[in-house]
């Protein structure tokens, strides 16, 4: 009976930890990162670096350019040089400068718009990458850049139908900050405990029984951090699900920039939780084998061989072969 108590509460540890460790880990991240409007520009600024990006935005800037040049007056070669102009420009200092001005603007939208204050689309605007592209290609002689008129131009990073989705659940995680990660700690700690007093006062009970609940916490935790990077996937699917095809790459950089440290995190929690695991189970099956060696016998036990003779001399009535 007993061992069926252990096997539920082992499996209700598992259960629990499944789903406290991915949602302590992103209600961290909504608090220390996302929320954040630093730390949310400082994770997705390395971009400006991407060729990827560089190729998405120096295409973007291009498309809106000839938008409002005459057509007869711009020729095949002079969109390619125009491309080739905007492409070299997100190269350069200047381009980083607009992308952290866009990406800082970006954030006020985004948290507005899982705030509840807005149901539209989320976007980031180019304005001010455009404005720094039309002054560079001014300076750099590109014939009709100056008439190339600056006006808001979004991509979208999150649609309106996935926002409202996301709403409430961003709501909650951020109510929540660092606290569920408090409390998932607390409670692998009390798990451990709770199986040491349940072992038993013996000698051996507690200790095997807290290297157990060690073990089974460690397999938790592991297998929390599996889940979140699940997770981590089907929201990436869901929200570039809602984004147009000439918006998706933009918005997949910008969504894998800001899950970075929650990937990093999966993989740190998984395996320190497969460590902590296995150390566990190691060191208990090297205690359980100290248990089961025979103990030696107390002097006195009569487990000794028997002996007919006293210090006094024979036992009355016993005979030896020899006085036959």
């Amino acid at each position: 009976m007993r061992t069926y108590i252990s096997a539920a509460l082992s499996a209700v540890v598992l259960v629990l930890l499944a789903v406290l460790v991915p949602l302590s880990a992103l209600s961290a991240w909504v608090d220390l990162e996302i929320d954040n409007t630093d730390r949310y520009v400082a994770a997705v600024e390395p971009l400006a670096s991407d060729p990827g990006v560089q190729a998405t935005m120096s295409t973007l800037i291009t498309d809106e350019a000839t938008k409002q040049i005459d057509p007869g007056l711009l020729q095949d070669t002079s969109r390619d040089f125009l491309h080739e102009a905007v492409q070299s420009f997100t190269t350069t200092d200047a381009f980083r400068s607009a992308w952290v001005a866009a990406n800082r603007t970006a954030h006020e939208a985004v948290t507005a718009a899982l705030n509840g204050e807005s149901g539209e689309a989320v976007g980031m605007d180019l304005a001010p990458v455009m404005q720094q592209a039309k002054q560079n290609l001014v300076d750099s002689g590109v014939p009709f850049a100056d008439g190339i008129p600056v006006r808001r131009t979004d991509i979208t990073l999150l649609s309106a139908d996935r926002a409202d989705q996301l709403r409430q659940t961003f709501r909650l995680l951020r109510a929540g900050s660092i606290w569920p990660a408090v409390g998932t700690l607390v409670f692998a700690v009390a798990a451990v405990l709770v199986a040491a007093v349940r072992g038993g006062p013996g000698r051996r009970g507690a200790p095997l029984a807290a290297l157990a609940a060690t073990a089974v916490v460690g397999l938790g935790f592991a297998i929390g951090a599996l889940v979140l990077r699940g997770a981590i996937a089907v929201a990436r699917n869901r929200v570039l699900a809602g984004v147009s095809g000439s918006d998706r790459d933009g918005a997949a950089a910008v969504y894998d920039a800001l899950t970075s440290s929650l990937r990093t995190a999966v993989w740190v929690v998984l395996a320190a939780g497969l460590a902590v695991a296995l150390c566990a189970v190691f060191a208990r099956m090297w205690a359980g084998r100290g248990s089961t060696r025979p103990e030696p016998a107390a002097p006195g036990s009569g487990s000794g061989p028997l002996t007919p003779l006293t210090a006094k001399g024979p036992v009355p009535g016993y005979s030896s072969g020899h006085d036959r």
